[in-house]
């Protein structure tokens, strides 16, 4: 059964420092945010690729991936004021598909991070159908605390593509509504409204986001 793909781009993106939205800016021959997209298109068992956009920017995003789609069609949704509000727009335009049972899985990617591939999505919403959700980690030695002390070295950090069951994650998206409760990820709604367990999937370092000025030029160096 298909998938579905989300990719928030709808932050400020302030501390890049370029005054625009940083998944507009551009990285190689096309802008941050096509990178993702093209990738998610790729992928053989996604039925709808949905892009979550600031209010506002609707025209200018999607004249900014027009070029790089390929024949490809891309939903865009307006975001809300949090990343748990441009989420559960997003679930309510998927909403009609999730309750035929047309669409299984729900991936929801973060836009500032480009190279995350098309095997990682694959590996994630794979892990998700077998488990219930499924997350991408990657190992963060050297850490410490705000005292200086060394934290253990088998932290793991968690990125996306964070892919769930999608009848699950729109049931808990719609209870969270109720209790006005507002995660910082998709994996901690989750995590508070169903039992099902979320998967680790191996990342890597490469899987980057786009944070800083020059992650921009490490992201280039690592494309």
């Amino acid at each position: 059964m298909p998938a579905a793909v989300v990719i928030l781009a709808a932050g400020a993106g302030q501390r890049v420092g370029a005054g625009a939205n940083k998944v507009l800016l551009a990285l190689g021959d096309k802008p941050v945010l096509a990178w993702s997209v093209r990738d998610a298109l790729a992928l053989e068992d996604v039925r709808r690729v949905l892009v979550v956009v600031r209010p506002g920017e609707d025209d200018r995003v999607a004249e900014a991936l027009a070029p790089h789609l390929g024949g490809g069609e891309v939903g865009v949704v307006d975001g809300g004021p949090t990343r748990h509000a441009s989420e559960w727009h997003a679930l309510q335009a998927l909403r009609p598909e999730i309750e035929a049972g047309t669409v299984d899985v729900v991936a929801i990617h973060d836009g500032a991070r480009p190279l995350a591939g098309p095997a990682l999505f694959e590996a994630t919403i794979a892990a998700a159908r077998e488990h219930g959700g499924a997350l991408p980690c990657v190992r963060l030695p050297g850490l410490l605390d705000l005292a200086g002390r060394t934290l253990p070295p088998e932290l793991d950090g968690v990125q996306t593509p964070q892919a769930f069951r999608a009848p699950e994650l729109l049931a808990a998206y719609a209870r969270a509504e109720q209790d006005g409760f507002d995660g910082t990820d998709t994996a901690g709604c989750w995590a508070r409204y169903t039992d099902l367990p979320v998967a680790a999937v191996p990342s890597s370092p490469r899987n980057l986001k786009i944070t800083f000025p020059e992650d921009l030029e490490l992201a280039l160096r690592l494309a």
